[in-house]
């Protein structure tokens, strides 16, 4: 029997899946099968660690702030600076709060102050 050539779809579907796994290492670049598991076992990786990188962030400006408000050994602690936030419905998030801690501390400062005399 004759060898049948077969098309090129299969040949470039292979091919894109390799583009996108080529940086993996030992087989995991090389063999389709495995090219196929690792490219899903990496894209769950990639969907799970987006909400992680989030909640590790926000652990990051919690530890900022709280770290700053020691160091200038305020009044306040980060939980009662966060709440007294909320209930003079100051809408500044974490984020910014960390940035104003690190860049100007005497904000921070300012702003607990403020805070606390007024409550």
């Amino acid at each position: 029997m004759t060898r049948t050539r077969r098309g090129y779809i299969a040949h470039r579907r292979r091919t894109k899946i390799r583009l996108c796994t080529s940086n993996f290492g030992g087989g995991n670049s090389r063999r389709t099968r495995s090219i196929i598991q690792q490219k899903m076992r990496s894209l769950a990786s990639a969907h799970r660690d987006r909400n992680r990188q989030k909640r590790i962030f926000r652990r990051l400006w919690i530890t900022r702030i709280n770290a700053s408000i020691r160091a200038n050994s305020l009044a306040v602690n980060y939980n009662k600076l966060i709440n007294h936030l909320y209930k003079r419905k100051l809408l500044i998030n974490r984020k910014i709060l960390a940035q104003i801690a690190i860049l100007n501390k005497n904000c921070l400062y300012t702003i607990s102050n403020s805070i606390q005399n007024n409550t």
